[in-house]
C-alpha cells in the first residue's frame, strides 16, 4: 500500500537519478564511455523496483538505472560500471552502464544483461521456465521470500524492441506454459532516432493482445501513483496467478538516447517541449506537497541526494581501474572433469551404435539429476528426435522434464542461460545443424559472453546437440557442417565425438561442464550405416565413464621404421574424416598415424604438435568446405609452431567451396573428401 514514507523514498531516489544524470551530462570528458539514463523514465521504473522481493528475478535493459536505485543499489555502485572500475560489482569494469548482473541474496538476481534490444527477453524468460519447474517438482533449489511468496520474474523491455523477432518467440512460450513474468515495456515513442510511427503499426500493448493467455495492463508511466497501482496489480497476478502479464508504460524521453547519440542530433525543438509536460519528478514533487511535506522537506530531501552523488562521482573516478593481468579470467568458468574416469570398456559390455550412446548417457544423467531437463522440436514421447536420439526419455521421466517445444531455435538456445542460472542442467536440441542460424543470435550475444561480462557470475551450463554433416542425399539443407561458424565464437566449447564410447564419454564431460558445450554429432555414424563407420559402433563404457574434453585420440600408429626412414604421415581429423582416413590407411600400410581431435574446443594442440613433428608431413582433414575453414586456420598454427619440423608444406583437404551440399547422391560425393581422394593426396605428400 501507498504510504507518505513510500512517496518521500521514490522521490528522493528519482532525484538521485536525475542527478546522476545531470553529472554524467555536466562531465562528459570523464564520462567517456558510451551510456544511457533513465531520465523521464524514472517514475515506472521507482514503482517496479521498489515493490520486487529479493526471491525475485528483473532484467533492467540499458536505461534502466532508476529501477537499480530502486533495488538497493548505490549511486557509486552505478558509477563504478560507468567509468569501467576495477570494483564494478557487474562486470569489473568490462560492459556498459547499466548493463547489471548480481547475485546479492538480499536483492532481486539480475543475470547478464547484453546491449541487443529484445534479446534479454528469451533468457529471462527462461528463468521463469525454470521458476515454474522448480515449484512444480518441489525441487530444494526453489527460493521462496521468507514470509513464504512465490517468486516472479520481471523483463525491462523499450517499446521499439517488441518488434525483435525473439520477443515474441519469448511471448509464445510464456502464454504456451503460463509462466510466472512481467513484461515491462516502457514506450518513449523512439527507438534511436526512428520515430514510432516510423517503425511498428501498433504498440505493444496492441501487439500483446495476439497472444492468447497474456493479461495486457496499460498505465501513465510518468504518474508514480498510477505506476504504482499498476505494477502493483502486475505483480499480485504473478505472483498469485503464476501467469504471464505484459504492462505497457508511455513514459517521456526527457534525455539522450545515448551519451553518443544526443537528442539534438534528431529532435525538434517542439518535441522536447511536448515530453517536458510529462517530467515524472515535478508530477511527484507536487504529490509530497499534497500529502503533508513541507518545503523545506521536500529540498532537503533534493540536496541530500545532489550531495551523495557529487560524493559517490568523486570517490568513484579515484576507484582503481581494472588489472589489465585479468583480462583473460573469467572466459569460462573451471570444469571439475580434468580426468578421464570410468571405465572406457566395461566388463560383459556389448557394441552400441552411436545414436544409443548418447541416449542411454543422457538417460543415466537424467536419473543422478533431477534438474536436468531436456527439450527441443520434436524430441517428445512421440518421436523421440527426428533421428531417434530422445527415445523412450519423455515415457522414462515425464512430459515435465522432456517435451517439444516449437520452431523457435532462438528460444531454445537462449531460454538455457535463465534455466542455468536457477541451478538447472538443461540439454537442447537443434534439428539439424543447418537450422542453428536462428538460434545464434542467442548464442552469441548472450550465452556466450555470460560468463566472461558478469565476472564470472553467470556461467551458462548448457548441453547443446547439434546433428550434422552429410550422407545418403539429405540434401542442402539438412547436410551442412558448421564447426568453423561455431568455432569463431569465443566462449563455448565444441565436441565432435567420432565413436559411440567417445559420444558417452564426452556427453558426461559436456553436461557436467559448467560452460556452454555443443555437441556436434555425425548423423552418418549415428548408426553405422555408411560404408567403413562399423568402428563407430564400440562395446559401451560403463555408466560412470567421463571423457574430459580437449583430449585428442590417436586412432592409429604408424610403423617405427618407416617413422625413422621418413616415410610416414600424420592425417589430424575428426568425426567422419577419421572413417576416411582409415580406409585410406589400409592402401599405405604402416605409413599413417591418425589424431582423431573429439574436440575441437579446447583443442589438444600438444597431441596435434608432437604427431606433426614425429611425421615431419601431415593432412588435416574436415568434411567442411576448405576455405576459411577450422582445417585451414589449424594448418596455418601447425606451420607456426612446427615449422623446423615440416618436411613438406602442411596439407589441408575439405569439401569443395560450394554454398551447400547437392541432395544428388553422385553429387555429393563429388564434392566431400573420399578415401580415394584422400589416398591420391597422401601419395603425393609422401613423395616429398
Amino acid at each position: 500500500m501507498l504510504t507518505p514514507n513510500i512517496l518521500l523514498h521514490a522521490y528522493k531516489t528519482m532525484v538521485t537519478a536525475r542527478s546522476m544524470a545531470d553529472t554524467y551530462d555536466a562531465n562528459r570528458q570523464v564520462c567517456k564511455y558510451v551510456h544511457s539514463t533513465s531520465r523521464g523514465h524514472e517514475a515506472i521504473q521507482i514503482a517496479t523496483g521498489l515493490q520486487l522481493l529479493s526471491c525475485d528475478w528483473v532484467s533492467p535493459y540499458y536505461r534502466d538505472d532508476s529501477i537499480l536505485l530502486s533495488l538497493g543499489f548505490t549511486s557509486y555502485e552505478l558509477m563504478l560500471q560507468l567509468l569501467a572500475k576495477k570494483e564494478d560489482p557487474f562486470s569489473g569494469g568490462r560492459s556498459y552502464y547499466c548493463h547489471p548482473s548480481s547475485r546479492d541474496v538480499s536483492k532481486p538476481s539480475i543475470i547478464h544483461q547484453s546491449s541487443a534490444t529484445g534479446m534479454q527477453a528469451i533468457p529471462t524468460t527462461g528463468i521463469a521456465q525454470g521458476i515454474q519447474f522448480l515449484e512444480q517438482t518441489r525441487s530444494p533449489l526453489f527460493r521462496r521470500s521468507d514470509d513464504g511468496r512465490s517468486p516472479i520474474v520481471v523483463c525491462s523491455l523499450g517499446d521499439g524492441s517488441v518488434t525483435e523477432g525473439e520477443v515474441s518467440e519469448a511471448l509464445q512460450f510464456a502464454v504456451l506454459k503460463q509462466l510466472p513474468i512481467i513484461y515491462l515495456v516502457q514506450d518513449n515513442q523512439w527507438s534511436i532516432s526512428a520515430w514510432a510511427d516510423e517503425v511498428r503499426a501498433g504498440n505493444a500493448y496492441e501487439y500483446a493482445a495476439g497472444f492468447k493467455g497474456l493479461k495486457r495492463l496499460q498505465c501513465d508511466g510518468s504518474d508514480f501513483i498510477r505506476s504504482y497501482e499498476t505494477m502493483q496489480q502486475a505483480i499480485e497476478y504473478a505472483r498469485s496467478e503464476r501467469k504471464p502479464v505484459l504492462v505497457h508504460a508511455k513514459v517521456p524521453l526527457l534525455g539522450h538516447h545515448t551519451s553518443g547519440v544526443r537528442k539534438e542530433f534528431y529532435r525538434n525543438r517542439e518535441d522536447l517541449l511536448k515530453h517536458g509536460l510529462y517530467d515524472p519528478m515535478p508530477k511527484l514533487r507536487l504529490l509530497l506537497n499534497g500529502v503533508g511535506y513541507q518545503e523545506h522537506e521536500i529540498n532537503q530531501a533534493e540536496a541530500d541526494a545532489l550531495e551523495q552523488v557529487t560524493h559517490d562521482f568523486e570517490k568513484a573516478q579515484l576507484a582503481t581501474d581494472p588489472d589489465i593481468n585479468s583480462i583473460e579470467n573469467h572466459v569460462f568458468a573451471p570444469t571439475p572433469v580434468t580426468e578421464e574416469t570410468g571405465k572406457r570398456v566395461s566388463k560383459n559390455g556389448e557394441r552400441v551404435m552411436m545414436v544409443d550412446a548418447a541416449l542411454h548417457a543422457i538417460e543415466e544423467l537424467m536419473e543422478e539429476y533431477p534438474e536436468a531437463i531436456l527439450y527441443g522440436q520434436d524430441v517428445g514421447a512421440r518421436l523421440g528426435g527426428v533421428f531417434r536420439e530422445a527415445a523412450t526419455l519423455a515415457e522414462k521421466f515425464g512430459a515435465n522434464r522432456v517435451f517439444n517445444t516449437a520452431i523457435q531455435e532462438a528460444y531454445i538456445v537462449g531460454s538455457t542461460v535463465g534455466l542455468s542460472a536457477l541451478g538447472m542442467k538443461p540439454i537442447v536440441e537443434i534439428q539439424f545443424a543447418d537450422y542453428i542460424y536462428p538460434g545464434l543470435n542467442q548464442l552469441i550475444t548472450e550465452a556466450s559472453k555470460s560468463c566472461y561480462l558478469s565476472n564470472g557470475k553467470f556461467p551458462v551450463q548448457m548441453v547443446l546437440r547439434v546433428p550434422t554433416g552429410a550422407y545418403g542425399g539429405g540434401g542442402p539443407y539438412h547436410s551442412g557442417s558448421i564447426e568453423s561458424t561455431l568455432l569463431s565464437i569465443k566462449g563455448i566449447k565444441v565436441a565432435y565425438p567420432s565413436n559411440a564410447a567417445d559420444m558417452k564419454g564426452l556427453m558426461k564431460a559436456a553436461f557436467l561442464d559448467p560452460n556452454p558445450v555443443v555437441m556436434l554429432e555425425h548423423k552418418g555414424l549415428y548408426w553405422s550405416k555408411v560404408p567403413g563407420t562399423d568402428d563407430a559402433r564400440t562395446i559401451e563404457p560403463d555408466k560412470n565413464y567421463i571423457l574430459p574434453l580437449g583430449k585428442a585420440n590417436t586412432i592409429l600408429e604408424a610403423d617405427p621404421a618407416k617413422i625413422r626412414k621418413g616415410d610416414t604421415v600424420c592425417i589430424i581429423t575428426y568425426g567422419m574424416g577419421v572413417y576416411w582416413a582409415k580406409t585410406a590407411a589400409e592402401q599405405l600400410p604402416g605409413q599413417v598415424e591418425i589424431i582423431d581431435l573429439r574436440t575441437l574446443f579446447p583443442l589438444d594442440e600438444e597431441a596435434v604438435f608432437n604427431s606433426v613433428r614425429k611425421h615431419g608431413k601431415v593432412l588435416v582433414l574436415s568434411e567442411e568446405q576448405q576455405n576459411n575453414s577450422f582445417a585451414e586456420a589449424l594448418s596455418h598454427r601447425i606451420s607456426n609452431q612446427c615449422f623446423h619440423f615440416l618436411d613438406a608444406k602442411v596439407e589441408v583437404m575439405g569439401a569443395k567451396n560450394l554454398p551447400a551440399v547437392p541432395i544428388n547422391t553422385a553429387l555429393e560425393a563429388a564434392m566431400l573428401p573420399t578415401p580415394a581422394k584422400l589416398t591420391e593426396r597422401l601419395h603425393k605428400l609422401l613423395a616429398y
